[in-house]
């Protein structure tokens, strides 16, 4: 899709209008940084609050009787354990054991509501209906949705929508504000406290321009999103997870609620599980790290990893990589051979050269959740 057919978002009038950097992403015009620009806008979320749209997303709901059970067939998570009012992390899964997509997944009582990636949307759609074929399987189009992220997100929000300053890390509930219905969760991908607010397309500019009223809420692109999710080691879609990456390559066994791992009370029984709970058992022969470059210069998606400076054959890749402005230093991730500890020397082949790169722990920034 060239830039002529990018998709505008709901808010495209306030990105003009506060000055927005309009770029291609996920079939969208989405606003890569404003006037502040990157550094600052990053800075900003971790020692106040931002305001991202990130419309672009899929909002799905399922519905119907045995849908959490249903789901699990396509996702190796717990989704059957589930409490109504919560939120997990989740995995869509191909026959091969690589990822689909990654989402989250809440229980909202009398159905489901999947909150997918914006450039796999679509792709989603067809998996889940062919997966669910006695369920309702809705995608939402007439809403936006909005991430407020920072320190100061909960104070923001609170004096708009009262009630959501009690909620949790990874509560899910219904709001108003002005008589318009409001799906919160407390959630995000920055690894700050926040929330994602879905809100009726009808309304998104007036509550956008609200919450930004707040002193301490300014707008955030595409840029710092970037940056905040790689300081917080969060994998993204189409670079750290793709379908031929497997969630335990990813390191996201986490994720794998245990009553689906082996010897589980619902032990695989999803797509691609031959493979995943083989590498849950005998370990996965590549594993996902974070990568600290020597000296200012980043490494970027695609350089190779090398075990020396002459070696002929790359061990491994860099699939992100930037500047980490809370860091002060470049920071990236890639995948590397398993059993490659933190403090391992390797060499990134940046434009020819071979320069040294430290094998790190993740994340780089401590997430700070509302537990």
């Amino acid at each position: 899709m060239d830039d002529a057919t990018q998709i505008p978002l709901p808010l495209a009038e306030l990105h003009a209008e506060l000055g927005g950097k309009m770029v291609p992403f996920a079939g969208y015009a989405m606003p890569v940084q404003y006037p502040a620009g990157v550094m600052a806008e990053h800075l900003h979320v971790r020692t106040r609050a931002g305001l991202f749209d990130v419309s672009h997303m899929g909002q799905v709901i399922v519905a119907g009787d045995g849908a959490a059970s249903a789901l699990e067939r396509l996702m190796p998570v717990n989704v059957v354990g589930l409490a109504e009012g919560r939120q997990r992390y989740g995995l869509l899964t191909l026959p091969d054991g690589g990822v689909a997509d990654d989402l989250m997944v809440a229980n909202r009582g009398d159905h489901l509501l999947l909150v997918v990636n914006g450039a796999m949307k679509h792709l989603d759609m067809d998996i889940l209906r062919a997966g669910l074929p006695d369920h309702s399987v809705e995608l939402h189009d007439d809403r936006a949705l909005l991430a407020l992220q920072g320190p100061s997100a909960e104070a923001a929000l609170e004096g708009l929508v009262p009630g959501t300053a009690a909620m949790r890390f990874m509560d899910v509930g219904g709001f108003e504000w002005q008589e318009a219905d409001l799906w919160i969760s407390r959630s995000g991908y920055t690894g700050e406290d926040g929330f994602e607010i879905s809100v009726p397309i009808e309304v998104a500019d007036a509550f956008a321009r609200a919450l930004l009223s707040h002193e301490d809420v300014l707008p955030i692109g595409l840029g710092a999103r970037d940056s905040l999710r790689l300081e917080a080691g969060m994998p993204l879609y189409g670079q750290d997870l793709t379908p031929e990456i497997s969630p335990v390559e990813a390191g996201l066994n986490w994720a794998i609620g245990k009553v689906r791992r082996p010897g589980g009370a619902r032990a695989g029984g999803f797509t691609g599980e031959d493979r995943i709970l083989h590498e849950l058992t005998e370990g996965p022969e590549r594993i996902r790290v974070g990568l600290r470059p020597d000296g200012r210069a980043p490494m970027r998606m695609g350089v190779m990893l090398y075990e020396t400076e002459d070696a002929v054959a790359p061990v491994g890749t860099v699939t992100s990589g930037g500047f980490g402005p809370s860091v002060g230093a470049p920071i990236a991730m890639g995948y590397v051979p398993a059993g490659t500890q933190a403090g391992v020397t390797l060499y990134g082949d940046v434009r020819g050269r071979r320069m040294p790169v430290t094998v790190a722990d993740l994340p780089f920034h401590q997430p700070r959740y509302k537990r």
